[in-house]
């Protein structure tokens, strides 16, 4: 039986976490989520306040997120936080590309992001979305932006539901990613034109599939992130949880 850790991006309950910071963390603890993908918390908590909290309830952060669509950000800031915390060793970034000339030039950036990173012995990872699945020349930009970083320096956290979006098989594609995905963004896909994001094991992508991949390339966690939801975000991410316990998966 293909089994992993489980962690949560809390993205999916932003709006939770904005109201009731303490109370949200402790709420996805007790679903029995293991780990989660945090940053710095809001004013009025320290480092050492929001790791004692983490260690109270049992999460363990697995790893952070440096922006979205920009380079401005501070690598040494990022490594101090994921110490201070006791973190995992990853950093993830997503970017957007107009061209296949932007996306050669956001390569040659993301290798020397990842370089940085690696002297404090973080590994950079690249998040997709489905715009990645553009064509430049006949070629996925994803394809090119894999080719054009260092495996060691730029690695993977493929998202599961982006991949198909963007007119892929999530199980084909995460083959090829062979010791580059270490962290796996699980979400499901709803049947029917909309593809509206859905709670794992309630849409169409087949993730006993998945994980079997999964293992055999390398990937360590699997993080469920439901980007938006028809029911309450936490009853969203309890329903993935079971369902993975049913599919034997956790």
């Amino acid at each position: 039986m293909t089994q992993f850790p489980v962690a949560v991006q809390p993205y999916t309950v932003r709006e939770q976490l904005s109201k009731d910071y303490i109370g949200t963390l402790e709420k996805i603890a007790a679903i029995g989520y293991q780990g989660i993908e945090l940053g710095r918390p809001p004013e009025g908590i320290t480092v050492a306040e929001q790791k004692a909290l983490l260690d109270r309830i049992g999460l363990k952060v697995i790893g952070t997120h440096a922006g979205f669509d920009t380079f401005d950000f501070n690598p040494d800031d990022i490594a101090d936080y994921l110490e201070e915390v006791d973190g995992g060793k990853f950093v993830a970034l997503s970017l957007r590309f107009a061209s296949r000339d932007e996306v050669l030039a956001k390569a040659a950036k993301l290798n020397e992001a990842g370089e940085k990173f690696r002297r404090r012995g973080v590994q950079l990872l690249y998040h997709n979305h489905d715009w990645e699945f553009a064509k430049f020349d006949g070629e996925y930009a994803l394809d090119i932006l894999l080719r054009e970083t260092d495996p060691s320096l730029v690695q993977m956290e493929l998202d599961t539901y982006w991949v198909k979006r963007g007119g892929e098989d999530p199980v084909s594609y995460l083959a090829k990613l062979q010791n580059r995905c270490p962290l796996l963004h699980i979400k499901d896909v709803e049947a029917g034109e909309e593809q509206f994001f859905a709670e794992i094991g309630e849409g169409i992508l087949d993730f006993k599939a998945i994980a079997q991949t999964a293992r055999q390339v390398g990937t360590g966690w699997l993080v469920v992130e439901q980007d938006q939801s028809r029911r309450d975000p936490l009853e969203s991410l309890a329903i993935s949880y079971r369902n993975l316990q049913g599919l034997g998966l956790i």
